[in-house]
């Protein structure tokens, strides 16, 4: 019985991941000690690399346009292999199928069976 809740689990991640149609390097802070100072500081540190990955639209962008300028924030959902640990505050660059990169900031990922969903924050001025 389990071998067969295992094979329908391994084809549905299959078919979710036949869907992606980007790429994703993600970046995180990691602790360093600097032996001069003795001090210990966030440093940038590439997690993962060339990650196949989707992005869905989460919600639609809110006309926060004022005198001066027009803010753009919205919410996407990322779509990545669940054995991945993505961290809030994560950066993570997405290229799409046409090599367009764009950066966001990671939430917390939620992990099920077959795939990760990721909130990704994009906040910009247009």
């Amino acid at each position: 019985m389990f071998k067969g809740i295992e094979k329908a689990r391994a084809k549905a991640r299959k078919a979710i991941e036949s869907l992606y149609d980007c790429t994703c390097n993600v970046t995180g802070c990691e602790d360093y000690k600097d032996p001069v100072t003795r001090a210990t500081k966030q440093v940038p540190k590439v997690k993962y690399e060339d990650q196949p990955c989707k992005v869905s639209k989460q919600s639609l962008s809110k006309n926060n346009q004022t005198d001066t300028v027009n803010q753009i924030a919205y919410e996407l959902k990322l779509f990545i292999a669940p054995e991945l640990e993505n961290k809030q505050g994560d950066t993570i660059e997405v290229t799409n199928k046409l090599g367009v990169k764009e950066t966001y900031k990671a939430g917390e990922g939620f992990p099920y069976n077959n795939h990760q969903e990721v909130i990704l924050l994009k906040e910009g001025k247009a």
